[in-house]
């Protein structure tokens, strides 16, 4: 058996990070002004935000075009896998999975197996890294999936949104609550909720320093009880500076977790917006010696 991986653009690894590992990426569309973008492709994370700070124009997103997936598949049962995991973001955000669903019935295609990360972004990366080492090395399908259930089952994450206008333009927030949000400026606190797996608004704080408080208390409830070793990422919209000063305190208050840094593109700042900042963790496999027993 020769697997590959294939994800979508939103998991935010880069070239670098996927090396000669089996993994494709699939863009994901966007419309800014009038013009779609490629996410990773003919839009840098840099330019977005700048377009999207000049444009009266509320952004969209679009899932990962179905002759794009089928492309990279053709191009994958050339090459001689025969199976290939598509992982993509949390199916509750995007149709993107269900759409590999389908695909996986049409006879033309390699043995699709499709996995529902629940997750987005660099979780999602995480776990798309990981299945391709694995299958890279010659791990059993079983056994990958076995790993990702791992994963899956110890990603946590939250959200603190700096402006309340893209929740409401994109139907998470009434305009009412925006409004009074602004006025009283409040930083909602957003997660993935653990049944739908969508993200949902958790907890409102006054100001983003009483959030990003918050949110570590949050982490230390959540990781106060785990036998296994974490691995960490402090992850910003366009918000580097204050991202990097949260990452050091962090590591201030965990010191024995590592802390690492990573980003929100295109396609999910569409929906939180510029400066918001993430606190996300994940099983540190490379550290786990009971998950290698």
């Amino acid at each position: 058996m020769k697997i590959a991986v294939i994800t979508d653009s939103t998991a935010y690894i880069s070239a670098e990070q996927i090396g000669d590992l089996p993994i494709r990426v699939v863009t994901t569309p966007l419309i800014l002004d009038g013009h779609t973008y490629n996410e990773g492709v003919d839009i840098t994370t840099a330019d977005f935000y700048d377009k999207m700070a000049h444009t009266t124009e509320f952004p969209k997103t679009a899932q990962p075009r179905l002759g794009d997936v089928m492309q990279v598949h053709e191009e994958l049962k050339a090459e001689g896998y025969d199976t290939v995991i598509n992982l993509y973001l949390s199916s509750a955000i995007s149709g993107i999975h269900d759409t590999a669903v389908g695909l996986a019935k049409n006879p033309d295609m390699p043995h699709i197996v499709v996995y529902d990360s629940w997750v987005t972004v660099i979780m999602l990366g995480e776990m798309v890294l990981q299945a391709g080492k694995m299958a890279k090395a010659g791990a059993s399908l079983e056994d990958i999936l076995h790993t990702l259930d791992i994963l899956r089952a110890s990603t946590g994450e939250y959200f603190v949104v700096d402006n309340l206008q893209h929740l409401v333009r994109g139907g998470r927030l009434s305009s009412t609550a925006g409004f009074l949000g602004g006025l009283l400026n409040i930083k909602p606190i957003l997660t993935f909720d653990p049944d739908t797996h969508k993200i949902v608004p958790f907890e409102k704080a006054r100001t983003s320093r009483k959030a990003l408080a918050r949110v570590e208390e949050l982490f230390a409830e959540a990781t106060k009880d785990i036998d296994y070793p974490i691995k960490a990422w402090v992850i910003d919209a366009n918000a580097p500076e204050p991202a990097a000063e949260w990452q050091a305190d962090l590591k201030r208050h965990f010191p024995g977790i590592p802390f690492q840094r990573s980003y929100i593109g295109p396609a999910i700042g569409t929906h939180v917006g510029a400066g918001t900042m993430a606190l996300a963790w994940i099983r540190d496999l490379d550290a786990d010696t009971k998950a290698k027993h």
